[in-house]
């Protein structure tokens, strides 16, 4: 009988975390999964230039890069044209909520009839089909938000589900971009902690400007 709630509460908490859920006959799993801490997620100004630089990079292949980090400027503009702006980044710890879910519940909870908002964001990678939905439907029922989404890997690509849910994006009135150089070195300088004694210029990856190529391409593809 204890063995069986070992599982149960495994289970649960691997369902609540995003992760597998085979291997729940193995003591040694089932211990990791009950010890494995809640979901939350993690807010700044300024992220590890270490973060930055594995999670970013715009590789093809995106071995263990299984966190999703957000950067984010809003600019809300008043009537009378004043601009109140904030920036800052998310990132998720584990897969039981992302990132983009998070910015629409914690940074920007609600909107302002009065004020004209313009969103950017920087995104390690794109959205998952179930974050799509929700920028999509935000976006639908917002009509004075405006979202520029920059990412620097495309997620899932080939699965017709995250294509589908990219056009719908766009249907919505998003801006779907890939991040170029410029805006890796943006992010960089913007986003970044720099630390005491270390070059503060960009340093961009020996295949930064061919992925970059890659990935447009098959954005293009997919949106058009």
């Amino acid at each position: 009988m204890a063995q069986k709630e070992e599982a149960a509460a495994a289970a649960e908490a691997a369902s609540q975390n995003g992760e597998d859920l085979e291997n729940l006959d193995d003591p040694e799993k089932l211990k990791e999964l009950i010890e494995l801490p809640p979901f939350e997620i993690v807010t700044g100004e300024r992220l590890p230039a270490n973060f930055f630089k594995f999670q970013f990079r715009n590789v093809e292949y995106s071995s263990g890069r299984n966190k999703t980090f957000l950067c984010y400027v809003v600019e809300a503009q008043g009537k009378g044209g004043q601009v109140q702006a904030s920036r800052g980044y998310l990132e998720d710890e584990h897969a039981a909520a992302h990132a983009e879910e998070a910015f629409f519940n914690t940074i920007l909870p609600a909107f302002d009839p009065a004020l004209r908002y313009n969103v950017t964001w920087y995104v390690s990678s794109s959205p998952c089909a179930a974050c799509a939905d929700r920028i999509t439907k935000t976006l639908s029922k917002t009509k004075n938000l405006r979202l520029l989404i920059l990412v620097g890997r495309l997620f899932m690509w080939e699965e017709p589900e995250i294509q589908a849910a990219l056009k719908k994006l766009k249907e919505a009135g998003c801006k779907l971009r890939i991040m170029k150089p410029q805006d890796f070195e943006y992010v960089w300088q913007n986003f970044v902690e720099q630390e005491e004694g270390e070059s503060k210029a960009f340093q961009p990856w020996e295949d930064v400007q061919e992925n970059f190529l890659y990935y447009e391409e098959k954005l293009a593809d997919i949106l058009k």
